[in-house]
């Protein structure tokens, strides 16, 4: 364990949001996403088991540590649900409510269709898969700059 981390992030967890650069994604998905096969396509290969947090908690955990990119216009995206592209589901709810949190204020939540989001998925960094049991519990985030502290 380490002080002013939670001990849900893992050594992993770090490694990966350590090792990312400004504007890298990472994945969040939940039990149902092809996790070990997207991850293996993604930049790091990296597959990262966040066993203790849910999908939204797992956003929230990575956004305490990193920030969303700001020059970005959606650099915090969803998978839609299929054949319903504007419904916002509670765990979408949930994971927004972690991000604005994390943030300080209001954050928009894009969204993406679902095999748009694996193609998007492959392309990130890395895959975080959280012990969440519930549909669409998928998320693109996508780390912004870290500013040295004068």
């Amino acid at each position: 364990m380490l002080k002013g981390i939670s001990k849900h992030i893992n050594s992993e967890l770090l490694w990966v949001l350590s090792a990312m650069g400004h504007g890298d994604d990472v994945v969040v998905v939940d039990a149902n996403f092809p996790a070990a096969s997207v991850a293996m396509k993604t930049v790091s290969g990296k597959l990262v088991h966040l066993s203790g947090l849910n999908s939204p908690q797992a956003v929230g955990a990575i956004l305490s540590l990193i920030p969303l990119d700001s020059f970005v216009d959606e650099p915090f995206r969803r998978m839609q649900v299929v054949g319903k592209p504007n419904e916002v589901l509670k765990i979408h709810q949930e994971a927004l409510a972690e991000a604005e949190t994390a943030e300080g204020g209001k954050v928009t939540m894009a969204s993406v269709e679902r095999f748009a989001f694996y193609e998007e998925a492959k392309k990130a960094f890395s895959v975080v898969r959280a012990a969440e049991d519930r549909p669409y519990g998928c998320f693109l985030i996508k780390k912004g700059v870290i500013l040295a502290a004068s």
